[in-house]
């Protein structure tokens, strides 16, 4: 997915933060923010806006992980809520599995994509606690891609 472009939102009061410089990372982030932008049930929405201190076991730091969508929305009650939104393909949602075929250095780089990514999200999913958001993973399957 090397996929970048900026986004114009049609309604840019729902945006918090630089209306002008909205960075779509991949269609699929592109797909959502056009959502979040014209659906009336989403209230106000950032993309990669809060910054959430974890700790990558890859490289032994302390690192920001920016989830990629913050939306706030009124559900099906009509109650509203909060959540980070992470856009990721499903197969970096699955931990690697050796196949015939794949090289080391392929699974040697799923891998450790997929153990930061499990930091990244454990750090996300106590931010959320802390702050009364949820945390949603969205894969193609979410989307309807």
């Amino acid at each position: 997915m090397a996929y970048t472009t900026k986004y114009k939102p049609t309604n840019p009061k729902k945006y918090k933060g630089d209306a002008n410089n909205i960075i779509c990372r991949s269609l699929w982030e592109r797909k959502f923010a056009k959502y979040a932008d014209l659906n009336e049930n989403v209230l106000e929405w950032a993309s990669e806006e809060i910054p959430i201190k974890y700790f990558d076991p890859t490289s032994k730091k302390v690192r920001r992980y920016f989830p990629d969508f913050y939306i706030k929305y009124l559900d099906k009650d009509k109650k509203i809520r909060k959540a980070l939104i992470e856009i990721k393909p499903f197969r970096e949602t699955q931990e690697p599995i050796r196949k015939k075929g794949k090289s080391n250095k392929s699974m040697i780089y799923e891998t450790l994509t997929y153990v930061k990514n499990q930091a990244k999200w454990q750090a996300a999913r106590e931010f959320c606690a802390d702050n009364l958001f949820e945390f949603k993973i969205m894969t193609e399957k979410e989307l309807g891609i």
